[in-house]
């Protein structure tokens, strides 16, 4: 597998971009669902939505499609990936360009439940610096 898994908890892992030739690895490295975090043709190189729905289908493992425009995430944006690891059952790997964005979705859902210090930490561990966060962190 090319993909360059980062795990952030024991449910939730992110990477960056996938291809849907990955995804029999994922699933046999133990994941049950995929969070697609990427708009349809933010770039020429990826793959469409579909073509991983339907390549996640047939190899066994759930699909959510949250799009998230890169430096526009809103709350509504949370929300939804919040709402989409709620519907999870077993450990999920989000991804999107770099990874970046599907770590950052997910700090923003901790904040209130973790200390902001936990969560960047959690973060950096994984090689995300979400320390620009820590004022919305740590408005909970």
């Amino acid at each position: 597998m090319t993909a360059d898994i980062r795990r952030l908890t024991p449910e939730l892992s992110v990477a960056p971009q996938i291809a849907p030739d990955d995804l029999a690895a994922v699933k046999a490295a133990g994941f049950t669902t995929v969070i697609n975090n990427r708009p349809d043709g933010e770039s020429p190189d990826q793959p469409p939505s579909a073509t991983m729905e339907a390549e996640a289908a047939r190899v066994g493992l759930a699909y959510r499609h949250v799009p998230v425009v890169s430096g526009a995430m809103t709350m509504d944006d949370v929300a939804a990936f919040d709402a989409a690891l709620s519907e999870t059952d077993g450990p999920t790997l989000a991804f999107c360009r770099s990874g970046t964005r599907s770590a950052t979705l997910w700090a923003f859902t901790q904040a209130g439940a973790r200390a902001p210090d936990e969560i960047l930490s959690i973060a950096g561990g994984a090689g995300y610096d979400l320390s620009g966060l820590r004022p919305y962190l740590e408005r909970g």
